[in-house]
């Protein structure tokens, strides 16, 4: 195993994700959308526009920044 700081694991895969998210609108213009399920990716389009989220990642992002906040403030 690569000998790297945990923190260093943590921006890999964060930049990882990044770049699968941004991929995400380019792959979903060649597969159908409605075959994926909704709390796993959801898709958003309008006039050529498309917006790609994670119900899961904002979920997730929602309850790490309610901890923070409960640690900060309490």
């Amino acid at each position: 195993m690569i000998g790297m700081h945990p923190v260093s694991w943590l921006g890999v895969f964060l930049v990882l994700l990044g770049l699968a998210l941004l991929a995400a609108p380019i792959l979903l213009r060649h597969v159908d959308a409605e075959r994926i399920p909704r709390w796993l990716i959801y898709v958003y389009r309008s006039d050529g526009f498309y917006f790609v989220t994670s119900p899961i990642l904002l979920l997730l992002s929602l309850i790490f920044l309610a901890i923070y906040i409960l640690k900060v403030f309490a």
